[in-house]
């Protein structure tokens, strides 16, 4: 397996003369993508490197104790050394999501509890931003539906990297374990006698899709246009400038409103249609991949209950990762990424292990 990286060090090196031709360079959408790859694969080059000179390093001293037995003594660390850069090459050579570097879709929705579940989506959403915020990525709200009481009925928001962030930083590659039902335990607002009550909203990533990955024939597509609404189902615009399509193929329905224009609404719901069409085509490939479902923590359905957040505990638990902290005021300030490793781990353990039973 660790010999297989070889075939990458090569590809990073031709990668790296294309980057180079004048040819190459004149054409930015390949300019992008040879740079997205080389990026990519830089880690596990340097990996194989320090793999190759810390073998180097322990033979030399093992010949050189043979002469002086004061080298004998280096063996112990430099044995460490090479078992830590062979795990670590271990780690990045194992199959990874193709998407893990795409930027994300990210929507937050009520569910069952009224109010108090529109205002959970609220305090979710707020969770993301700031946590997007901790790691320099940019947000975008696409459309959003609010609650009488400042809540959310439905939020679609936009997270993108700043440039090009390394192997497992990009926004999918973290934010694709959030998928499911998030669960809260706590007084609401509109509770009068201090009872607690368990609501909860669902969360939706998307990987975000390009133009040219997502074809969208205009014949399968149903526009409607109307008056934008708010809380309460006023009218928040004189115009149809709202805009909800129907991809009749599947039956897809993807509406925005957030825009005064016709047009930028347009714009923004063909985004959400084709990252979900993406998304659609991911589901139906992994539940045909046995391996895949084996490896996978983040769930494909979103009627899975992936975590609770119990407010008079001040505590947050991840149902499929057995994580737990006390610092549940903490994490919706932004502070997520504990709990994101610990499904990063978990998936990583889970390939891991699907590769040595391969």
């Amino acid at each position: 397996m660790l010999e297989s990286a070889a075939a990458l060090v090569e590809e990073h090196a031709a990668l790296e003369a294309q980057l180079a031709d004048p040819a190459v360079l004149a054409d930015l959408d390949l300019v992008r993508k040879v740079n997205k790859r080389y990026a990519a694969l830089g880690p596990t080059v340097a990996a194989y490197h320090a793999w190759h000179a810390a073998q180097d390093d322990l033979a030399a001293a093992r010949e050189l104790a043979t002469e002086d037995a004061s080298f004998a003594e280096e063996v112990p660390a430099l044995q460490e050394q090479l078992s830590a850069a062979e795990d670590r090459l271990r780690r990045l050579l194992v199959p990874r999501d193709p998407d893990d570097d795409r930027d994300v879709i990210l929507e937050v929705k009520a569910g069952e509890g009224g109010e108090e579940s529109a205002l959970f989506a609220g305090d979710l959403l707020r969770m993301y931003l700031r946590y997007a915020e901790r790691r320099g990525w940019r947000t975008e709200v696409i459309d959003a539906t609010e609650s009488d009481l400042g809540g959310y009925k439905d939020v679609q928001v936009a997270v993108k990297a700043k440039g090009t962030p390394e192997p497992g930083d990009a926004p999918w590659a973290r934010l694709k374990y959030e998928g499911g039902v998030h669960r809260v335990q706590r007084v609401p607002v509109t509770e009068s006698q201090g009872r607690i009550h368990t609501s909860a909203a669902g969360v939706w990533v998307m990987p975000e899709a390009e133009e040219v990955e997502v074809e969208l024939d205009p014949n399968d597509l149903k526009i409607d246009v109307y008056r934008s609404s708010g809380p309460g189902g006023q009218s928040v615009n004189t115009t149809d400038s709202a805009v909800r399509i129907t991809h009749l193929p599947t039956g897809v329905v993807v509406s925005c409103q957030n825009e005064k224009s016709q047009l930028q609404n347009k714009e923004s719901a063909m985004r959400v249609l084709r990252a979900r069409l993406h998304q659609m085509a991911m589901d139906e490939a992994a539940a045909a991949s046995a391996e895949a479902r084996k490896s996978q923590v983040r769930t494909v359905d979103r009627s899975e209950r992936i975590r609770t957040y119990n407010f008079p505990e001040n505590r947050i638990s991840d149902h499929r990762t057995g994580f737990k902290a006390y610092n549940l005021d903490t994490v919706l300030d932004g502070d997520l990424d504990p709990v994101v490793q610990s499904a990063v781990d978990a998936d990583e353990a889970a390939r891991l292990a699907a590769v040595a039973e391969g």
